[in-house]
């Protein structure tokens, strides 16, 4: 929470681990029953939809930048500028542990570009490239 201003209901991160400054790390997502987009996706069967686990990507790439970046970019703002070949191979539910692995593939200025890969149980559930630019 020190890193990123996002706050419930919108923070996908319940903590970060295995950081690299400057190269990857290893953002922690336990998905419960009470996440409140289950409430209509779907009730019978709930599963995470799959813009919030890019969502959970970026931040967790996000908050490797600003890890490396230093205190002076702690709450700034990351925008995404693209999502590239998202994959959403297995649904993600309640009780699931989201294992998102980010590895940055290159830097310029403020713009960063990462490969993301959602994992439950080590089996991949979902991948992305993108793109997001840090702003004041």
């Amino acid at each position: 929470m020190q890193a990123i201003p996002h706050r419930y209901p919108f923070l996908l991160l319940d903590r970060m681990e295995e950081i690299k400054a400057g190269e990857s790390a290893v953002g922690i997502k336990n998905v419960t029953a009470t996440e409140p987009f289950f409430q209509g996706h779907f009730p019978a069967r709930p599963v995470m939809p799959g813009v919030l686990i890019v969502e959970s990507m970026a931040q967790t790439a996000a908050t490797l930048v600003v890890l490396t970046l230093g205190k002076e970019f702690e709450g700034k703002l990351v925008y995404f500028m693209t999502i590239e070949g998202a994959k959403f191979r297995r649904p993600v539910g309640p009780g699931d542990q989201l294992r998102i692995h980010v590895q940055k593939e290159r830097a310029r200025a403020n713009v960063w570009r990462f490969h993301g890969v959602a994992k439950v149980n080590d089996v991949t559930v979902a991948e992305a490239t993108f793109s997001a630019m840090i702003m004041g």
